[in-house]
């Protein structure tokens, strides 16, 4: 039984990982941590958590905890994951997995250090529609590829949104914008030569739309993650091969539907795939880590790989490195 321990009482922790461990029988959330301690009570009992520690510290410290959940807010992902790995227990991280790459860097050595894992939770990775997209790309079905496209667009519509704080590592780019950044990464399999950005801020900095080019050897992929208010819900990956294209439509949450085209030569197949939920795939994959050492698409330091390219779109769209005192 693998005991797991979430700090907070994020939104996405149920989806993300009580739900998931629902279906794993080797697998609970075991003992909650909150600034807040009714709320972690509360959130205990509607969830059926054993246990409500005093605050994080005592979380981190629990002997019973064998797995640490982070989903607060991503200034606080560095220093709380690491404590964690230094105690010996196994991390996973919401993404974005740090504020930049240096941070993302130090969360990664210490993983090697302590011998224990850190994902970044990208569950999209591991759920078999994008699997089967990567396979399609690399079988060379769609010839020479020339163009890869992806975009991530939900409206946020409160001001006073978490996405909207800067301090609490707000942005378009930081929360969605991520994703297609991402998907392009993981689709071709390699990291950008050139990047270039254009981005729209709203209040502090925080972007609420940013665009990239990117020169990925012979491919050139274009992304953007759009949060501005009135923004249509999008979500696709699309590659432009030599003699075909390739179009995934939700690669995020494909359990809430999607599908995958392919045409080549005017003849187009539709593919689509169970709709269990990502995260059940993600959860899948951390517990092989921890269990077997099994590889992941999306370890510590493809979080760092991740980062790398986050900061040079920031840095081309002429935004300041996240994390620094502006």
């Amino acid at each position: 039984m693998i005991n797991f321990g979430t700090l907070g009482t994020a939104r996405i922790t149920p989806r993300a990982l009580l739900y998931p461990c629902m279906d794993e029988p080797g697998a609970r959330v075991y003992a909650v941590a909150a600034r807040d301690q009714e709320r972690a009570e509360a959130f205990a009992r509607h969830h059926q958590i054993a246990k409500v520690l005093d605050d994080y510290q005592a979380l981190v410290d629990y002997p019973r905890i064998d797995a640490l959940y982070n989903p607060l807010h991503i200034p606080a992902h560095k220093d709380w994951s690491i404590k964690a790995l230094q105690n010996g227990k196994h991390v996973l991280c919401e993404k974005s997995i740090a504020c930049n790459a240096a941070e993302a860097t130090a969360m990664a050595e210490a993983a090697d250090a302590s011998g224990c894992v850190l994902m970044d939770a990208f569950h999209y990775r591991y759920h078999p529609v994008f699997i089967r997209a990567k396979e399609i790309y690399d079988s060379g079905e769609l010839g020479d590829i020339i163009n890869v496209d992806a975009a991530f667009h939900v409206p946020v519509t409160d001001p006073q949104d978490i996405r909207m704080v800067y301090a609490l590592g707000g942005g378009v780019t930081m929360d969605i914008g991520c994703y297609p950044i991402s998907w392009v990464r993981h689709i071709t399999g390699a990291e950008p030569d050139e990047v270039s950005a254009q981005a729209e801020v709203g209040p502090d900095l925080v972007d609420v739309m940013l665009k990239t080019t990117m020169r990925l050897g012979e491919v050139t992929a274009t992304t953007s993650g759009d949060m501005r208010e009135g923004v249509a819900f999008t979500a696709y990956l699309s590659v432009t091969g030599s003699r075909g294209r390739l179009h995934v439509q939700n690669p995020i949450v494909p359990q809430n539907g999607h599908y995958l085209d392919v045409t080549v030569a005017g003849e187009t197949r539709r593919e689509s795939f169970d709709r269990r939920a990502t995260y059940g795939y993600q959860l899948d994959a951390f517990l092989a880590a921890v269990r077997e050492g099994a590889s992941l698409y999306t370890d510590a330091w493809d979080g760092v790989k991740q980062m790398q390219v986050i900061d040079r779109a920031y840095a081309a769209a002429g935004l300041p490195l996240r994390g620094q005192s502006l």
